[in-house]
């Protein structure tokens, strides 16, 4: 697939798979994400995966479309983890990751906690962008039976 081809798919989906390391051991988890040509941007409760990007933020974001039969695509996405604090020098981008995610439905999940339904114990949400660093994609079209 073509680099546009791929950000097209990123455009149009919601879902993906993120994958981070630490002490050469893997981690994949699905996430909900908001795609702006630059940046893939995610919102999340403090965790394995967020500590461990705290540590090494090298991390890999996998998107599928499927169809029907055997038609599918695949784009992998190779990145930069940026947490995004609310802070006065990242609050312009955190309210832009914020916009871009609202307009997906239940973009809170898989992160188990919509913001503001918690107890402002537990919840801490933390907003973080993966750049897009490298960018990759495969596609299988379904061939016709032969006669």
């Amino acid at each position: 697939m073509t680099e546009r081809e791929c950000r097209e798919v990123l455009a149009r989906g919601n879902v993906g798979h993120l994958a981070c390391v630490h002490d050469s051991r893997p981690y994949v988890v699905p996430i909900h994400y908001a795609f702006d040509a630059e940046n893939i941007y995610v919102f999340s409760l403090p965790g394995q995966k967020i500590d461990w990007m705290r540590t090494n933020p090298n991390a890999c974001i996998q998107v599928e479309e499927t169809g029907e039969l055997h038609l599918w695509k695949s784009v992998v996405v190779e990145g930069t983890f940026r947490e995004l604090p609310d802070t006065a020098q990242l609050h312009d981008e955190r309210i832009h990751a914020w916009s871009l995610l609202q307009k997906r439905s239940l973009w809170w999940e898989p992160g188990s906690s919509k913001p503001g339904t918690g107890s402002a114990e537990t919840e801490v949400p933390i907003f973080f962008a993966i750049s897009v660093d490298g960018i990759s994609g495969r596609e299988l079209l379904a061939q016709a039976a032969p006669v």
